[in-house]
């Protein structure tokens, strides 16, 4: 809304040959694109933050998915089955 008005404040300075009021409406112009600049960069932020909780998450819920021992009861389940051929069952 900012850019619009500064827009339109230099549409008019350019009319009634104000260049006061025309440069006033460029500097709308260039506050209004700085704010959308620093609200994007905040965006960015946001979302950089949320990526890396999401990280974290995902590699904590790997890890209690694995267990207290890791991949360890994976070998372990293996060894039955060579148990089970060296003891004939």
């Amino acid at each position: 809304m900012d850019k619009a008005m500064g827009k339109a404040k230099e549409a008019y300075g350019a009319m009634i040959g104000d260049e006061a009021k025309k440069a006033e409406g460029r500097a709308e112009q260039r506050k209004a694109e700085a704010e959308a600049e620093a609200k994007q960069r905040e965006k960015t932020r946001e979302a950089e933050v949320e990526a890396k909780q999401a990280e974290k998450e995902r590699d904590r819920q790997r890890l209690k998915d694995k267990g207290a021992l890791g991949d360890i009861t994976d070998a372990t389940e293996g060894l039955g089955g060579i148990t089970d051929k060296l003891t004939g069952r």
